[in-house]
């Protein structure tokens, strides 16, 4: 599993820019195939503003390489184990992957 950006995938980075640039909010019925998110058509967004706070994108967002976070490798490992599919949700809290919507059926 990469541990900079700059060894991500470019559908990885895409994402990651995405989440920063974000800041606060969720991503909506990103589609995931054979691990990788899919950015073409892009998933729904919606941003979160706070007043009295810094509303724009992360400053890493501006970086061409730096260490991914933990949660943004978690992130990635999820989305490598579901294969294909639909992540309903994907919630975003300072630029970072803070929780995630799985669909399951039933066993």
């Amino acid at each position: 599993m990469a541990d900079r950006k700059s060894l991500l995938t470019p559908s990885q980075q895409k994402l990651l820019t995405e989440m920063q640039r974000i800041n606060y909010g969720r991503i909506f019925d990103l589609l995931v195939r054979r691990g990788q998110p899919v950015m073409d058509p892009p998933p729904r967004v919606v941003r979160e503003i706070k007043f009295g706070s810094d509303n724009g994108p992360r400053p890493e967002a501006a970086k061409a390489d730096f260490t991914l976070k933990v949660q943004v490798r978690d992130l990635f490992a999820q989305l490598e184990a579901l294969g294909d599919g639909v992540i309903p949700c994907i919630e975003i809290q300072r630029g970072l992957p803070f929780r995630m919507t799985v669909e399951e059926v039933c066993a």
